[in-house]
């Protein structure tokens, strides 16, 4: 068999393993088929990441950074079928690649998504609200991210060498920061064709992402304050990396997915024979043999009614039984085997751990059969099911994480008792429960909320749609406290900020509407002859301001109003009861009938740029409008966003107003206007 110079790719060229390289072995056989990593050149690395990648992905907006991303993942997407291919000697199954592959493109189609949607076409992305710090407005504060200006370093598992990559480098991208992407050696071989299938698509900019196959040497030791570490594995060395002496005195940001002992619950509502009970067991099963058992997010303990225990056994020995496992490439096999056969040796040793606290009901070595491969050769490993019958006298089975196809059954007696044990874990990536009963659910995530970073909550109704126990979603965050490592992969456009600082930045108004680009009340109003909706949306400019004439608020629009609409409410036609309210002096104008007088107050009937009004927000009512009463409305363009070359969306700041120019009402018009 040929054996393969697995790459890395540094300071913009592919080098060759050397003579120091790692052995990668095939899952399936034990053959040597690769070779990876060797002499590296650390400093031309982040110089290269640093000096180049760096600055060229920070002259994009987020918008292009997003279109990138998402032609990367056209790109691959695609070419994916190469990908598969290769991935079958690390002992994953076809469905097993679609979870990895499949998984990790449609994270990046994610990240896109929701960079262009949620993510202004700038450089700067604004958090929160103006903070105003005196009466005048003239002196204000706003919280602004902007790109770190160092370099992202990914250390990830081997057992996803696709999604563990671009989990990582779809929010890096969109954030501006080059990464350095450092592979688990055992399946390198996945994670550098999808590397090369990116380089090769000329999509990314010089420097933008680098490989390291093999060890990274001594990289940890040249990080600063702008860098960033994320890595995914064990706490062993999760540990060990994050105590590095350079990290702590320089407070580089680390991100640790570690060590998880994830629980699924079988809710207290649950009994034999429903599709609640049937949901349970095919979770369970799917948890321990997908990826043959090696995720991050696997079911590790089982916890079940007291009552329920023998059921759960009977049902689950009975799906397992039935579980083919062989070589992946072979038709019908389900499962595969671990990474390698250094993987299955720890997998048996944690099981034997295990095994001095609980009782071994199904699996076990000596009644493996493999399908298509040598099982002595391969690193096969049964499927395997303990029941620890004392949960609470036991201390191994809530400390040993057996990175495999193995899990525990323990009763409960109570939801109290349930928790406790999910709970003694100390800290994992996700608890799952299996219930209908929504008392249920607001207890587990009171009481267990704080110790796990996502809560998975399934029953008939949400069956057909829901993910999975162990499918984290790019939408939401990914990680958990504690020994699952305190991080926070994922979560949307939260994920992207992890490579961004946040700053607050104070000064006038006119200053934060230049630094922000969008107009801060107190700025400067800009008048023009001409009415702003007669103007396109690249004529607009920020502070723009158009002041309407005053219209007289009369008895009879309000009870128009109420007849029209069936707005009746007491305090628009009940004097009386309207003065017995705290709020108001007397019969009020609805609410809406303000907007619907100011959008007339400011509004050009006529057909021009402005093409559509999307929405409505922010909007609030400060003071009431009375009969006899009359307002008037100021409009300024407070932000614009382009959407594409034929139009975009102007944000208008509209401010309603009494005769004595007190604020009735305020909120943010959006439109669409032509270019």
């Amino acid at each position: 068999m040929t054996v393969q110079n697995i790459q890395s790719f540094v300071a913009g060229r592919w080098t060759n393993p050397t003579g120091s390289a790692r052995p990668v072995f095939s899952a399936i056989t034990g053959e040597i088929i690769g070779q990876a990593g060797g002499d590296l050149d650390v400093h031309a690395m982040l110089d290269h990441a640093r000096t180049k990648g760096g600055p060229a992905l920070r002259k994009m907006t987020f918008h292009q950074r997003a279109k990138m991303v998402k032609a990367l993942a056209l790109y691959l997407t695609e070419r994916k079928s190469a990908l598969y291919d290769i991935s079958f000697a690390t002992g994953a199954t076809a469905s097993d690649h679609m979870i990895d592959v499949d998984g990790g493109i449609g994270t990046m189609f994610v990240y896109a998504s929701k960079g262009r949607v949620e993510l202004p076409d700038d450089t700067l992305l604004l958090d929160g609200d103006i903070e105003r710090f005196g009466k005048g407005g003239s002196f204000v504060g706003q919280h602004v991210y902007t790109s770190l200006q160092g370099v992202a370093v990914h250390i990830n598992a081997f057992n996803f060498p696709v999604w563990g990559m671009l989990e990582k480098l779809a929010p890096s991208l969109i954030a501006g920061v080059p990464s350095i992407v450092k592979p688990a050696t055992a399946t390198c071989q996945v994670t550098e064709l999808c590397v090369r299938m990116m380089i090769e698509s000329g999509l990314l900019p010089d420097g933008a992402l680098q490989l390291v196959t093999g060890g990274l040497g001594d990289t940890l030791d040249h990080l600063g304050a702008q860098d960033v570490v994320s890595f995914t594995g064990s706490a062993d060395t999760a540990l060990k990396l994050r105590s590095n002496p350079v990290l702590l005195r320089n407070s580089v940001r680390f991100s640790a997915e570690q060590d998880s002992l994830n629980a699924s619950i079988l809710g207290p509502d649950v009994q034999p024979g429903s599709e609640e009970f049937e949901l349970f067991i095919k979770e369970v099963h799917r948890e321990m043999t997908v990826k043959a058992g090696q995720k991050c997010t696997a079911i590790r303990r089982i916890i079940t009614p007291e009552g329920l225990v023998q059921p759960v056994i009977e049902a689950l020995s009975t799906r397992l039984a039935k579980t083919t496992i062989g070589d992946p490439k072979v038709e019908g096999v389900h499962m595969g085997a671990v990474v390698s056969a250094d993987q299955r040796d720890d997998v048996l040793a944690k099981a034997a751990i295990i095994a001095s606290e609980a009782e071994r009901v199904f699996g076990g070595q000596e009644s493996l059969t493999v399908v298509g491969a040598d099982a002595e050769k391969g690193a096969f490993v049964n499927p395997t099911m303990f029941h620890c019958a004392d949960p609470d006298r036991a201390v191994k089975i809530h400390e040993t994480e057996a990175f495999g196809p193995v899990s525990t059954i323990m009763p409960y007696r109570d939801l109290g008792h349930a928790i406790d044990l999910a709970n003694r874990g100390g800290g994992s990536l996700v608890a799952s429960v299996i219930t209908r009963d929504g008392a249920v659910a607001r207890e587990v995530v009171e009481q267990a909320g704080a110790w796990h970073g996502r809560l998975y909550f399934n029953n008939a109704e949400s069956m057909k749609d829901s993910t999975g126990h162990g499918s984290p979603m790019p939408h939401m965050v990914h990680g958990g406290p504690g020994r699952a490592g305190g991080g926070e992969e994922l979560g949307g456009i939260r994920g992207v900020k992890h490579f961004m600082q946040r700053t607050a930045v104070q000064g006038s108004a006119n200053l934060i509407t230049a630094v922000g680009k969008r107009w801060v009340p107190g700025a400067d109003e800009i008048a023009k002859d001409v009415h702003p909706f007669r103007r396109t949306w690249g004529q607009l400019e920020l502070g723009e301001t158009f002041g309407s004439p005053t219209r007289v608020v009369t008895m009879g629009d309000i009870e128009h109003f109420a007849e029209f609409t069936g707005d009746t409410f007491y305090a628009h036609m009940d004097a009386d009861a309207a003065k017995r309210n705290p709020f108001f002096p007397d019969r009020v104008a609805h609410g809406y009938l303000l907007l619907s007088f100011a959008a007339g107050l400011f509004v050009d009937p006529a057909e021009g740029p402005v093409l559509a009004n999307t929405g409505l927000e922010n909007l609030s009512f400060q003071k009431p409008v009375t009969a006899g009463e009359s307002i008037s409305v100021q409009l300024t363009v407070k932000g614009k966003h382009l959407r594409n070359a034929e139009y975009g969306e102007i944000r208008w700041h509209v401010a309603i107003r009494n005769q004595d120019g007190e604020q009735v009402a305020e909120y943010d018009l959006l439109t669409m206007v032509a270019h």
